[in-house]
Parts: structure tokens; sequence; C-alpha cells
């Protein structure tokens, strides 16, 4: 029986990665465009879309060739197929990004690690994937 990685432990990693876009990403965007204020413009809005679209890729590119976000590789966690204990395909992998939609609201979905037998959230459940200690 895999050794599935708990809801602590996901959720320290979820800060450290918090921490590392925000540590990379805050000074990027200061040097790149300078402080700004934020608008509810939908026109002045672009730039929002295009991190939303360069964190999302990164994070499933870290998900697919590295089999873990940062956070999680420095806790020796990762993510695989829930079936097969194989990594995921990347179709697999977007759903899994696109189902932390059904898990954010009120962070149930997040919650629900804690209490499920094999401490899935909702997102890992829709697209079929647990999150393991590595032996590695």
């Amino acid at each position: 029986m895999p050794d599935y990685a708990g809801f602590w432990a996901r959720a320290a990693a979820f800060v450290l990665d918090a921490v590392i876009v925000s540590v990379i990403l805050v000074p990027l965007l200061v040097l790149g465009f300078g402080l700004r204020e934020v608008s509810l413009d939908p026109a002045e809005q672009w730039w929002d879309l295009i991190v939303l679209v360069a964190i999302a890729a990164a994070v499933i590119g870290f998900w697919r060739y590295c089999g873990a976000t940062p956070g999680k590789l420095a806790l020796g966690l990762r993510i695989v197929d829930a079936k097969s204990g194989q990594p995921p395909t990347t179709g697999r992998l977007v759903v899994r990004l696109l189902a932390y939609f059904v898990s954010a609201p009120f962070y149930l979905g997040f919650l629900w690690i804690a209490i499920d037998r094999r401490k899935q959230g909702w997102h890992d459940k829709i697209a079929g994937t647990v999150v393991i200690n590595s032996e590695d």
C-alpha cells in the first residue's frame, strides 16, 4: 500500500510553493513593470491573466517533469496516478489543476484530505491522482 501524504505535509508544501512564487514573481513584476495599482477595469486585467497562465503552465510543468511542485519536492512528496502508481499523463495533470476550482470554495476540497482514507483532495479524486511520500 502506498504511503499517502497527509494533510499537514501537503499544506506545508503549499505554503512553501506560495513563498517561492512570491519571492520570484513579486520582484520580477516590480522590476519589469514597476509598482502599479490593481484595477478592476477588464481592459487592464490582461496582465493578470498572463501571470495566471504562466503560473499554471509552470505548475503543470513541474508536476509533469519533476512529479511535484518545488514545495512538494522539498518535503519528499510526489503526485502519481491513483491506479497505477506511475506518473500521471499531462491530460490528467491539466484536469487536476482545473479541478482546484472545485476544491477551492471554502477550502472544502482541500480539507477533505484530512479525512479521506487515501488522503485525496477533491481535485485528486476528479483527476485520479494521489500524493505519496516518495522514497527518492
